[in-house]
């Protein structure tokens, strides 16, 4: 019988995995939907007037370049005034779609300004969106021309007022000494009397334009004809075919920000400079726009503007730049034309030109307003001024001679005469009514050439004077600073030149200071003084100071540079022409003509304030920013010792020589030396020594070599002494300066033979010692030689030491011995050199006193071969 199985429960799963792809697909398409909703793009509605050049899916919406929309649909609108253009904007123009939102239809346009979008011509027409602010909205009206200025460009916007429009249109360029540099970019009628226009000036030329810009109108060509010809200018082509603006501005003065109103000129003569105020009249029959204002036949200003008003005419008139300084609250203006009688016409070009405004100065500050007269004042009421001019030498200047004021003639001289103490020659002047304000307490007067020749590097200048000047001469007025009126009878001053005068002023407000020098640095009276290459002084005289046997230069220094004399400063005598070559090239430094000529000098200042020096010359500028100080030396005069040579101490270049002169005595030389500041303690005691070193040739070799190709220089060693000198007596071989470890001694030989200071002293080959120098004994029998063993050999000599000669190469022969030949080292062969060995230990009954002297023998003996004591070499 089968068995039956028991059956297996199974417990069915609550989630299966196959239920995770719906809820994807689920996630996906929602994700998808909603994408798809919120880059739809957003419906815009614009009002064309129409919907020329406007196409259903051609039409784009560009920004900057950029597609931002296109368009969907066109309908006319419900009143039939124009259509409704519906746009599909992409969905991220929607923070930029609010209440000052503009748009507007991109065209080719042509004109004689220039070519208007040019890109729609290859891309077709298009709509250009400029973004606004204000609350989102989704209809629009459309622009009928393109806005004026793009907002976040680059430049500045200004507004102009003209009183016609002329030639000028939108894109019209505006100049700057002929360089294009902005244009016009709208216009619109200003009430009814004015036109009001915006322009736009280019990011890289916004710094030209000033508040106080003078803008004028360049538009075709202006035409001046008078009896002395016909003038005509033009700014450039395009002024003239489509018009234009220039302008002209100070450099000092504050930069204009957008906005800023400018008025526009007819002419460059209208627009630029001076001082403009208001001349009254009750009729304008002889006077208008443009009238020219005179003064003693010039013309110094001109009618800009004319105005009616309740009580009859009003000018705006204008003083050109360099004369508003006659323009006074007491001035004058009449009406002056062409003057018919009897004796015949005066001002006959009047007839043609027209009348002209003349004009008397006065006194006080200029005034806005003044009254335009028909005949000139009555200036007799006014009193003329007399002065009295003092100069040292009589300049050729007559009686009857002009007194003038930047040409005109102001006054005349009524005598001539020696002055009371007959040491200058004093003028009396009058002055006449009109221009007596001219004169201040601290003006002067200066001679006019009847020729005068300037010469430069640029050329030759030739001036001439009238017939008058050449004659009588004649004197000019120079105004000072002064804003006091010079009262009746004031002596003032006539200097020879202006340079004269600026001479006279200059030292009036300077201040001196002496310099020592030795040899007067090729200065003169007149000498220029530089900082930075700009001179700030001179020198006024050079004298010899018999005291301290050194010139004294003195000079003087403006007041405005005072500051730069201070604590760290230095002076140094300028080279016409200065050279430094090295490995990188060679650079020339060339003075200025005047320095050259004259010589001139140099103020530096040091980095330490504290280190400085105003009473000295240095000969460099080298020398004195290292702060030299400076010695003088004697040496023989056989030496070959020239300036610029150094002077060095262990080979490092601690100063340099000046110059080297030759004595009365024919037998030494001077040597006038610095030493470098820094330096320059540690060489200045009263026992520092100074040698020659010079190329020594011998045998053993070559000393000092380099100064075959440098030439000899002068070595230095230290004093200890605490007393200072700057004089010192050279000498012609190096001192040897002792070391407190050395065992010093002499040596006695019958010759000197080979020795020499330097040669060697030898222990078993080793050098330990030298003979540092040697004198004839005060017998005559004998040559003693100074030597010393270094302290780390000296427990290797003591009084049982025995010294040898063993120079060269010695020969003994001998009949029955033969020949024997005895040699040392090569060194030795050549140089020479002192043997030296020891019997016994050095101990303290044996060792070396400071006056031990040995004998040099003539050869090493034998027996001193085996001398070896104990412990020799332990000390």
């Amino acid at each position: 019988m089968t068995q039956m199985e028991t059956p297996k429960v199974v417990k069915k799963k609550l989630f299966s995995p196959i239920w995770l792809l719906p809820l994807v697909a689920i996630a996906l398409g929602s994700w998808l939907g909603i994408k798809s909703i919120r880059e739809a793009g957003i419906e815009v509605r614009i009002h064309f007037p129409s919907a020329t050049g406007i196409d259903v899916g051609k039409t784009l919406v560009r920004y900057q370049g950029l597609t931002v929309g296109k368009v969907v649909d066109i309908g006319i609108d419900d009143e039939l005034q124009g259509v409704n253009v519906d746009l599909k904007m992409d969905y991220r123009a929607d923070p930029f779609l609010n209440e000052q939102t503009k748009f507007w239809l991109v065209t080719p346009k042509a004109s004689i300004t220039g070519v208007e979008g040019l890109d729609a011509l290859f891309s077709g027409n298009y709509i250009a969106i400029q973004p606004g602010g204000g609350q989102s909205q989704s209809f629009f009206e459309a622009e009928t021309d393109a806005p004026a200025m793009l907002p976040g460009s680059d430049g500045l916007v200004i507004e102009l007022t003209a009183d016609t429009l002329g030639s000028l249109d939108v894109g019209s360029q505006i100049f700057y000494r002929q360089i294009p540099v902005g244009k016009i970019i709208s216009y619109h009628l200003e009430g009814s009397r004015q036109i009001l226009l915006s322009a736009f000036i280019k990011k890289q030329y916004t710094h030209l334009v000033k508040t106080d810009s003078q803008f004028w109108n360049v538009s075709g060509l202006h035409i001046s004809a008078s009896l002395s010809g016909i003038e005509i200018k033009a700014e450039s082509l395009s002024s003239i075919l489509a018009g234009g603006l220039s302008f002209s501005s100070s450099d000092d003065s504050q930069r204009a920000e957008n906005g800023h109103s400018y008025r526009v000129y007819d002419s460059q003569a209208l627009a630029q400079g001076g001082i403009e105020f208001t001349l009254t009249a009750t009729e304008s029959d002889a006077a208008s726009t443009g009238t020219s204002i005179v003064f003693r036949g010039i013309d110094i200003g001109r009618i800009t503007d004319t105005h009616l008003t309740d009580t009859g005419v009003e000018f705006t008139a204008k003083i050109d730049k360099e004369y508003t300084q006659l323009l006074s609250g007491t001035s004058h203006f009449w009406l002056e034309g062409a003057d018919i009688s009897l004796s015949g016409i005066k001002h006959a070009e009047r007839l043609i030109t027209g009348s002209v405004i003349n004009f008397s100065p006065g006194s006080g500050e200029p005034k806005q307003q003044y009254p335009l007269l028909e005949i000139a004042p009555d200036q007799d009421a006014q009193s003329k001024l007399l002065l009295s001019l003092t100069a040292e030498n009589h300049p050729g200047v007559g009686i009857g001679a002009e007194v003038r004021y930047k040409q005109l003639a102001i006054g005349k001289v009524n005598s001539v005469s020696l002055n009371q103490a007959l040491t200058g020659v004093e003028y009396q002047i009058e002055i006449w009514p009109e221009f007596t304000d001219l004169v201040n307490t601290n003006s002067y007067f200066i001679p006019e050439s009847a020729l005068s020749i300037q010469a430069s590097l640029e050329g030759i200048s030739v001036k001439t004077r009238d017939l008058s000047t050449l004659t009588k001469g004649a004197i000019s007025l120079i105004q000072g600073s002064s804003r006091t009126v010079a009262k009746n009878h004031a002596q003032l001053a006539l200097f020879l030149s202006i340079d004269a005068a600026d001479d006279y002023f200059d030292r009036l407000n300077q201040f001196t200071l002496s310099l020592m020098s030795t040899d007067g640095a090729g200065l003169s009276s007149g000498s220029p003084v530089y900082y930075q290459k700009m001179q700030i002084g001179q020198v006024d005289k050079v004298n010899w100071n018999s005291t301290n046997e050194n010139f004294d230069i003195n000079l003087s220094i403006r007041n405005q540079f005072k500051p730069l004399v201070k604590t760290n400063s230095v002076f140094w005598r300028n080279s016409a022409i200065t050279v430094n070559a090295g490995l990188s090239g060679i650079e020339i430094d060339v003075a200025p003509i005047q320095g050259a000529l004259k010589g001139s000098i140099t103020l530096g200042l040091l980095d330490n304030e504290d280190i400085g020096s105003q009473t000295h010359l240095y000969e460099s500028k080298s020398l004195a920013l290292a702060q030299a100080k400076p010695i003088k030396l004697t040496f023989p005069a056989d030496v070959k010792l020239a300036a610029k040579a150094p002077i060095r101490y262990l080979g490092h270049k601690v100063g340099e020589i000046e110059r080297v002169t030759l004595n009365k005595d024919l037998i030494s030389v001077s040597v006038d030396a610095y030493l470098y500041g820094g330096y320059a303690q540690h060489f200045t005691q009263e026992d520092a020594e100074y040698f020659l070193v010079d190329a020594q040739i011998s045998l053993a070799g070559i000393k000092a070599p380099e100064t075959l190709i440098t030439g000899p220089y002068i070595g230095v060693k230290p004093g200890v002494s605490t007393q200072i000198r700057t004089q010192f007596i050279g000498e012609v071989t190096p001192v040897i300066q002792a070391k407190k470890d050395w065992l010093q001694f002499t040596l006695e030989d019958t010759n000197l033979g080979s020795m020499t200071a330097g040669t060697p002293i030898i222990f078993r080959g080793i050098k330990i010692g030298a003979i540092d120098a040697y004198q004839l004994a005060d017998t005559g029998n004998s040559v003693q030689m100074f030597a010393h063993i270094d302290g780390k050999y000296r427990h290797l000599v003591n009084q049982t030491s025995q010294f040898w000669d063993l120079s060269g190469i010695k020969i003994d022969v001998g009949l029955f011995s033969g020949a024997k030949i005895e040699t040392g080292s090569l060194e030795t062969i050549l140089a020479g050199g002192v043997g030296v060995v020891t019997e016994r230990q050095t101990m303290a009954n044996n060792m070396l006193t400071s006056d031990a002297s040995f004998t040099l023998h003539k050869k090493l003996e034998t027996k001193w071969l085996t001398w070896a004591p104990v412990q020799l070499s332990q000390k």
